[in-house]
């Protein structure tokens, strides 16, 4: 209770005299006010500008990783298992080559088996335009 009572007689002292102040001196004590919190809104400044730049840093050097990381373009596949169509279209083999194991080729290609007799058999003719 004392300290409470030392407060409430602190205030009342304080503006009795802030009452009793001259102009000048009054006038004087507002500039130095106002300078002093210039000074601290300043000090804030740096502190706020750094409270953002952290994270956003962060978050680019996170962007940044992750662009790295991330594949722009799909590898292609180490083997890619040939079929009949995929070599005679790449035109390497030679005619003559053994057709491919049954496991590998596509059974698509043991359906019209008469139309690949056909093809064959009239592939030796010049086209005609």
């Amino acid at each position: 209770m004392p300290d409470r009572q030392l407060e409430q007689r602190a205030r009342e002292l304080y503006h009795e005299a802030a009452r009793r102040i001259d102009p000048a001196t009054a006038g004087r004590l507002r500039a130095a006010r106002r300078e002093a919190l210039a000074g601290t809104q300043h000090a804030h400044r740096p502190h706020h500008l750094a409270r953002w730049l952290v994270p956003s840093g962060a978050c680019a050097v996170i962007a940044l990783a992750a662009l790295l990381v991330w594949p722009s373009a799909p590898h292609p596949a180490a083997e890619a298992p040939t079929t009949a169509a995929a070599a005679a279209a790449s035109g390497g083999e030679t005619d003559n080559a053994l057709p491919p194991d049954p496991e590998q080729a596509d059974p698509n290609l043991y359906q019209n088996l008469d139309f690949y007799g056909w093809l064959a058999a009239n592939d030796s003719q010049p086209p005609t335009h």
